[in-house]
């Protein structure tokens, strides 16, 4: 669906770097990707890694696009917003991955009848490992919303969701790597604590992480029947879950997504 496309990057910052990464590895020519990037030095970075093409002015790659990212941290998402020239009538498809602007207040902006969608990605794309989520606009068409489940999914994998859900989402998969990287922090201290060196334990706790993670996606057993598995009646296993139990991990786990999913919803009310 990408093929004959040119996609622009409003932003060419570390998600428009993954995304551009992604697509290129997808087999989009790098003439057909244009950046919007303000700063000299990221633009040669960009310019020098992939070799696509960067400018300085949003609207030029606005004009010579087809499929375009707005892809601004959210504090700028106004004055990005009030700038995107769109004229009317123009086929083109909007993709946001501003975290916490809604898709009402970008088509407030946009000719009426443009078609937006709006992702929620995580950094793991910088890996080419991301969850994102995907919400439909009011006028945004299914084929739309497959060829954006395509574009994400060259950079992870990628679910479809009602947009109400996205504070959700980014109290979840957003700001889920840095609970995740607490935690590998958490059991590499644990192996030094236990006599191994920081390399091994980190290794050891990332490792695990990583394997446990690819062993769900493989199986798509319940995590608790895949948590069996490893839990032998009075092993050492067992012992460790009776502890995390007893300090509430779970529920400092869901409280945290929920303080997050909070915050989400604060941060797209203003």
């Amino acid at each position: 669906m990408l093929k004959g496309k040119t996609i622009g990057f409003i932003g060419g910052g570390n998600m428009g770097e993954a995304l551009v990464k992604g697509l290129l590895a997808g087999g989009i020519s790098k003439k057909a990707i244009l950046v919007a990037e303000p700063q000299s030095a990221r633009r040669s970075y960009l310019i020098k890694s992939f070799g696509v093409n960067c400018l300085e002015e949003n609207q030029e790659v606005i004009a010579r696009s087809d499929v375009i990212f707005l892809a601004v941290k959210p504090q700028i998402a106004n004055s990005v917003l009030k700038g995107t020239v769109i004229p009317k009538g123009a086929d083109k498809l909007i993709i946001s991955i501003m975290a916490g602007v809604k898709i009402e207040t970008i088509e407030s902006v946009l000719p009426k009848g443009a078609r937006v969608i709006r992702v929620m990605p995580n950094t793991p794309a910088l890996a080419l490992q991301a969850a994102s989520a995907i919400a439909a606009g009011t006028n945004a068409t299914d084929e739309d919303v497959t060829l954006a489940r395509d574009i994400f999914e060259l950079v992870g994998k990628a679910w479809i969701v009602d947009e109400k859900l996205m504070d959700a989402v980014t109290g979840l998969s957003g700001s889920g790597p840095a609970y995740v990287l607490t935690f590998i922090e958490a059991l590499s201290d644990a192996g030094v604590k236990n006599g191994l060196s920081r390399e091994i334990a980190t290794g050891l706790a990332a490792q695990t992480v990583f394997g446990t993670a690819k062993l769900y996606m493989e199986t798509l057993l319940h995590p608790a029947v895949l948590r069996d598995k490893v839990t032998s009646p009075g092993g050492t296993t067992i012992a460790g879950l009776h502890i995390l139990e007893k300090k509430g991990f779970n529920c400092a786990v869901i409280d945290a997504v929920d303080a997050a999913t909070a915050r989400s919803r604060e941060l797209g009310q203003k």
